[in-house]
């Protein structure tokens, strides 16, 4: 747990990144008990919001916390109700596409800029609405998480529209990840603390 906080700080990440390229990272160590507790917990905070089969308490189970609640809330732009066997679950904003060898290539998409959130369309009728561009441009891998997983479900590719508990795990994605995203100023002051007082072994 405390290689996963460490992992997912991004003053870590910038600072290590020849390290991480060559799959050869270093993880700095605390010399304390109370400070490797402390990382761990963090490190326990990142490991159950990116477990996608267990739910997360505020964020997409229970009482949702009020910072939560707005973000990708699907709606149907002209406000009327959601109808899935009319088309509205339908992916075909353009977000991928058949290539060479049935690989299947990302698209652009529709997406409404408001500032620094962002609507992101299914089709002409209905999105997720305020998706922040930090949620949005967030990777793992090195792909865009929520785009990947939308261009894999263009209806084109995918042979029908989306389910409503997949209209619902991008959802719950998009909140997991901006919890994500709130953890990184407190993931990058412990992996300043870590290196501060690093265990070392005696030669």
């Amino acid at each position: 747990m405390h290689s996963l906080a460490i992992g997912y700080s991004p003053a870590y990440l910038k600072e290590n990144a020849d390290g991480i390229r060559q799959d050869w990272p270093r993880i700095p160590l605390p010399k304390s008990k109370d400070a490797l507790l402390n990382s761990a917990n963090l490190g326990k905070q990142i490991a159950a919001l990116l477990d996608t089969e267990a739910p997360v308490a505020g964020i997409t189970a229970g009482k949702i916390r009020e910072d939560i609640r707005h973000i990708a809330v699907f709606t149907r732009v002209d406000g009327k109700p959601v109808t899935p066997e009319e088309g509205d679950l339908d992916v075909t904003a353009g977000w991928g596409h058949g290539g060479k060898d049935s690989v299947t290539m990302p698209g652009r998409g529709k997406i409404l800029e408001k500032g620094d959130m962002l609507d992101i369309y299914l089709n002409d009728l209905t999105c997720w609405k305020n998706i922040s561009k930090a949620v949005w441009e967030y990777t793992i891998g090195g792909y865009q998480v929520i785009k990947k997983w939308l261009s894999y479900r263009e209806q084109k590719i995918l042979g029908r529209g989306l389910t409503i508990e997949e209209v619902r795990y991008v959802t719950e994605m998009s909140r997991r990840i901006y919890a994500i995203t709130n953890l990184q100023s407190s993931l990058d002051a412990n992996y300043r603390e870590v290196v501060s007082s690093t265990f070392e072994i005696a030669g």
